[in-house]
């Protein structure tokens, strides 16, 4: 191999991050006779947000950048939390991603074969049926620097506990009344080892299997015997499950009956800025209608996201730039921003959009002429060619475009000041009219014909330029401004104030009478436009016939910074 290649080679496996190493290192070394399998196993008690979409890029991608495969599992072990409404919308989410699972699985399809592992344990006088309530339990475990002390029940037969064991899965016993333990290690420096519960008992039916089980195994105790189950090779989990690695590797022990195992690497979740992550706060926000529903296009679900105009492509771009490691941090939510901008910039059609309009007359502009001006639809891609607009005497433009008393550096509208509209004339402010309360209704101005594309004057130099919609043309939207949900930056860690007194009061700005190029009359929910000089827009799903809505994306640039709200 020359220099040059080794150095490629090398720079390659600079770029790789520390799991793509163990998998490279596990391929070189045969490992699983060269067998790749992740998956992605989410409870469905809630819906996915962007910090599940980075383990889904790291779940699926192993799998797709190696040759493996990744299935989808359910982790439905709680009845109390889940339904078949998130296990739909898991998936419509994952395949929104550009992700695809190989086979679908469900813990409850093993519930026979952890129930039988479970009775295994029993027999092996490797767990015990314990009768003490939740608040004794968690007395006797100890703390980290003291041995916990055994519960009065961890010798009891193994006949006695075989037999509750059933009734614990016949209805016989209420809820709260007895679990099943694992006898590990009561001084275990593992506060996991401290015999834990692996079985508890809920009477509430079950989204797939009824009431065929009133006991359920808990989460450490479905989950590594799950990927065993299923052949999973590397079990991808955040960092919070560190912790539970050596208990997830003792429950395989017992169960393995080969030299294959499942092995679990851990990497750091992902937090945004100005955001919470809590399922738990999530379901409030939602609950108490502080937002308008889990797809509230401010907040960080996937299904809120794809509501506001965010594209897969740029969340998977976002990312992979914050990488994988093996620390805990909070990232910027304008990098996430940032990469919905770039790959919008790339993609989508230039519009006009008037948010806050005023009328601006040409004065002497024939009164019953129209133009076509030629516009095109995106400089950054040819191949989307371009499109007819109208032009008239009358225009809406922004209202902010247009100032009486300007300071030195304002390029826009002001007596006397000139400006182009865009792909179209340069104009000369005249004046205004203002209502009674001194509000400006009509802007006026004098084009000057020969500045139009192809006249003698077209490249005439001015120093700004405003954007423009036909007045006899437009189209009415409504216009929802959003912005982040919350005005501090780490939410989570305002320990001081409830998270909910931290709400952004413009998150959200409505905006009714906008307008709009005839363009988008027929445009359909989450199609994407830029509006120029504004931001990034969709059209949102309450848009209906004659009733166009659109969500504000994200603005051009990161104005929040320049507010001093950083």
């Amino acid at each position: 191999m020359s220099g040059t290649e080794n150095s490629i080679v090398e720079e390659n496996r600079k770029s790789l991050n520390f799991i793509e190493q163990i998998v490279e290192n596990d391929l070189k070394e045969g490992k699983n006779d060269g067998r790749i399998q992740t998956r992605f196993p989410p409870e469905p008690n809630g819906y996915l947000h962007i910090g599940h979409a980075k383990a889904i890029c790291i779940d699926f991608g192993i799998a797709q950048n190696y040759g493996g495969i990744c299935n989808l599992r359910f982790d439905d072990t709680n009845p109390v939390k889940e339904d078949v409404e998130y296990v739909d919308s898991i998936m419509e989410d994952i395949k929104w991603l550009g992700f695809h699972w190989e086979n679908v699985y469900y813990a409850s399809d093993y519930f026979q074969q952890l129930w039988d592992f479970a009775v295994k344990l029993i027999k092996e006088d490797k767990a015990y049926i314990d009768e003490q309530s939740a608040e004794e339990i968690a007395r006797q475990k100890g703390t980290p620097t003291e041995a916990g002390t055994h519960s009065p029940f961890r010798d009891r037969p193994i006949e006695e506990s075989l037999a509750l064991f059933e009734q614990m899965n016949s209805g016989e016993i209420p809820e709260g009344k007895m679990v099943l333990r694992a006898k590990i290690d009561m001084a275990s420096s593992n506060m996991h080892f401290r015999d834990p519960i692996i079985y508890r008992v809920i009477h509430i039916p079950h989204h797939r299997t009824g009431t065929t089980w009133k006991a359920y195994p808990m989460y450490d105790f479905a989950h590594g015997q799950s990927d065993y189950f299923e052949g999973v090779t590397h079990s991808l989990c955040t960092l919070e499950f560190v912790v539970h690695r050596p208990l997830y590797d003792w429950f395989i022990d017992q169960l393995a009956d080969s030299d294959y195992r499942p092995r679990q690497y851990e990497f750091n979740r992902l937090s945004l800025t100005y955001t919470v992550m809590s399922k738990r706060k999530l379901l409030q926000l939602v609950q108490e209608k502080l937002v308008s529903g889990w797809d509230d296009p401010r907040m960080p679900t996937l299904c809120g996201m794809r509501r506001r105009g965010y594209t897969p492509e740029a969340i998977r771009s976002f990312v992979d730039k914050i990488g994988y490691t093996k620390y805990d941090g909070i990232n910027d939510v304008s990098l996430l921003e940032h990469a919905v901008r770039e790959d919008l910039n790339a993609t989508v059609m230039r519009v006009s959009g008037v948010i806050d309009p005023v009328k601006l007359i040409l004065t002497n502009y024939p009164a019953e002429n129209v133009e076509e001006m030629e516009a095109i639809n995106n400089p950054e891609d040819e191949s989307q060619g371009s499109r007819i607009v109208k032009f008239s005497r009358e225009l809406w433009i922004e209202r902010d475009d247009f100032m009486e008393d300007a300071p030195k550096k304002y390029f826009r509208l002001t007596p006397g000041s000139e400006v182009r509209l865009k792909n179209a004339y340069i104009v000369k402010c005249t004046g205004c009219k203002k209502d009674e309360q001194g509000n400006v209704t009509e802007v006026y101005a004098e084009y000057d014909p020969q500045t139009k594309s192809g006249m003698p004057e077209a490249n005439r130099k001015v120093k700004g330029t405003i954007h423009w919609v036909s007045v006899p043309h437009s189209v009415d939207a409504e216009v929802r401004l959003y912005d982040r949900l919350f005005m501090v930056e780490d939410p989570a860690g305002e320990k001081e104030k409830d998270f909910r007194e931290l709400i952004n009061p413009e998150s959200l700005i409505v905006k009714k009478g906008c307008k709009v190029e005839a363009c988008l009359k027929d445009a359909k929910p989450l199609d994407r436009f830029q509006f120029q000089r504004i931001g990034y827009f969709n059209v949102d799903t309450d848009s209906a016939d004659n009733r166009l809505v659109f969500n504000r994306t994200v603005a051009l640039k990161d104005s929040w910074r320049k507010q001093g709200n950083s």
